[in-house]
């Protein structure tokens, strides 16, 4: 006879749900790395390094600072600005509870917190100093972000939950100001942060000309930037369905769902709302310029799940849709207006992606809300976002504006032209940009033992520029002729070749340095005619843009390991 295995519901729940808040927390973290890649890959391959430092950095100093002071500093905005009573040990609780499994709820607040830290790395590449930044991150973990949150999550000011709070918005109104993610709290706040940051440090060097019109800077990687993009929304799934936080609860001594209930709803419009985003900018740089911008689509996506990050659990789906084409539609609107017109160098267009997102996202909650239309709702959203706006704005307005008034927020003009990745961190991202890859495909073990014909006049240097593509069938060529010895370099020129019109985030700029390959061949064994006939097969499409040769004489040779010099050298 058996005995049915009796297990407390209790511990079910809570080990359920905690695993459930972690796993959501991981990704939330993961997304540091979309941030990583997105970022470097719209900044000049001279400051990658640098970001990538700055976002390694806002994670590892931002989240100490989050856990001493910020933390206890949401709890006590939270409790002062409502009907609670302040203790001054509510500052410190998180470091001294005794429920060892608080510290997996901190940590959930924790991620979220970095990542409205981290936005704001991306305004103000290219020329912050990496003290100012990593200065002003502390101080929004510490202090910043916390007094939104105590605002809004932490029952206080805005009450997001009116029946637990008795902030004015709750009192006055009788609807709480509803943000399901951070729509708003995080990611509008973050996107409105590195807009003041970026108006505070100024344009990056040659963003603007003297009658003020734009200089396109385009970002050195598309690939990366479309990678972080799709890391970021892999992590968001953690940022929307994880804050659903508690799957299961307890009732009469049996397990039922607890927020869990909307999930569904919750993945359905998080989804739907990034797939509208990507599609209503694509759709917006078709109608503004003709063609779909590759960098648009990618941050319309992000938007798009920006703009239903408030409101995914309380949504209709139609909702959840046009939340996203909204989000998405504007970014070429709103990028272009504050380019051209604020002119602010918002250099990864944090604002038109995280911060007015996140706005249209908040506002238009009250619209597509399960329960029909509310015009207290409404108020509370206008009232909300403009509270979080102001004090977002006034918080990293001073911030920078010190760092600004001691001559401590931005690079030199000389560590600005050389790159902040050799003047802040004394590295190079690519020391050995293209030669691993360029000299190593194609080409064979083919070499030519029978000393050939001696090249005429004496030692000839045979100089190539020619496409990149066709690198692997002339070293080939080249090989089979006998001389499989080159050296390769990267370069950029113009000469009979056409220029083209790049754009990068919907904007045209002229491409008249056109990427090359300089190949260089020094012969004294082998007919030089050979050797340019060997590179002309090689290099040939037919198309302008193929190339020149150049032979050259060369006076004497060297061979440093044997002393030989002339031929013998060569």
């Amino acid at each position: 006879m058996t005995t049915a295995l009796q297990v407390d519901p209790q511990v079910i729940a809570e080990g359920v749900n905690l695993m459930w808040v972690l796993v959501a927390t991981f990704l939330i973290f993961f997304m540091h790395a979309g941030f990583a890649m997105l970022e470097a890959g719209q900044v000049r391959s001279k400051n990658v390094a640098n970001q990538l430092t700055k976002n390694l950095l806002t994670w590892s100093v931002g989240v100490l600072a989050f856990f001493v002071v910020g933390a206890g500093v949401s709890a006590v905005v939270g409790t002062l600005t409502s009907s609670g009573s302040f203790a001054p040990a509510d500052l410190y609780s998180t470091m001294t509870t005794n429920a060892v499994n608080d510290w997996v709820g901190w940590l959930f607040g924790a991620v979220f917190a970095m990542t409205a830290a981290t936005i704001v790395s991306g305004a103000v590449a290219g020329r912050a100093k990496l003290r100012a930044y990593v200065g002003y991150t502390v101080l929004l973990a510490a202090v910043i972000y916390p007094v939104v949150t105590g605002f809004t999550w932490g029952g206080g000011l805005l009450a997001i939950n009116p029946e637990s709070a008795n902030g004015w918005i709750a009192d006055d109104i009788g609807a709480g100001f509803a943000d399901f993610a951070g729509g708003m709290i995080v990611h509008g706040m973050g996107g409105i942060a590195g807009l003041t940051a970026a108006y505070v440090i100024g344009p990056r060097m040659d963003r603007y000309n003297d009658d003020g019109s734009v200089n396109v800077i385009p970002g050195h990687s598309m690939t990366f930037a479309a990678l972080g993009t799709l890391i970021l929304a892999f992590g968001w799934y953690g940022f929307n369905v994880g804050t659903a936080a508690s799957v299961f609860a307890v009732e009469d001594g049996s397990l039922v769902l607890g927020a869990f209930d909307t999930v569904g709803r919750v993945a359905l419009n998080t989804t739907l709302g990034m797939a509208a985003g990507a599609v209503g900018a694509g759709l917006a740089t078709l109608y503004k310029t003709g063609k779909v911008d590759t960098l648009y689509v990618a941050n319309g996506l992000l938007a798009g799940l920006v703009g239903v990050t408030a409101s995914a659990n309380v949504v209709v789906w139609y909702g959840g849709i046009i939340s996203g084409l909204v989000a998405g539609a504007q970014l070429p609107f709103v990028f272009e207006f504050v380019e051209k017109r604020l002119k602010i160098d918002d250099v990864c267009a944090v604002f038109p992606v995280h911060g007015s997102a996140g706005v249209v996202g908040a506002l238009l909650i009250p619209f597509f809300h399960v329960d029909g239309f509310s015009a207290s709702l409404l108020a509370a959203q206008v009232a909300g976002v403009a509270v979080i706006s102001a004090w977002t704005v006034l918080a990293t307005g001073a911030v920078f504006g010190l760092f600004n008034a001691v001559g401590q927020a931005r690079v030199s003009p000389e560590h600005e032209r050389d790159g902040l990745d050799v003047s802040e961190h004394g590295v190079d991202t690519y020391p050995e940009f293209g030669t691993p890859d360029t000299v190593t495909d194609g080409g064979s073990d083919v070499v030519r033992m029978d000393g050939g014909t001696a090249a005429a006049g004496g030692i000839k240097m045979v100089a190539a520029i020619v496409r990149p593509d066709r690198l692997g069938d002339i070293k080939q060529s080249l090989a089979e002729a006998g001389a499989p010895s080159l050296t390769v370099t990267n370069v950029s020129g113009r000469g009979s070749q056409p220029a083209k019109t790049g754009q990068w985030r919907g904007e045209e700029y002229t491409v008249d340095l056109h990427q090359k390959v300089k190949i260089e061949c020094v012969v004294a064994d082998i007919p030089a005619d050979d050797v340019v006939e060997a590179i002309r097969d090689g290099a040939k499409t037919g198309e302008p843009g193929d190339g020149k040769i150049f032979v050259l004489p060369v006076e004497d040779a060297l061979q440093v390991r044997t002393g030989n010099r002339g031929p013998e050298a060569v």
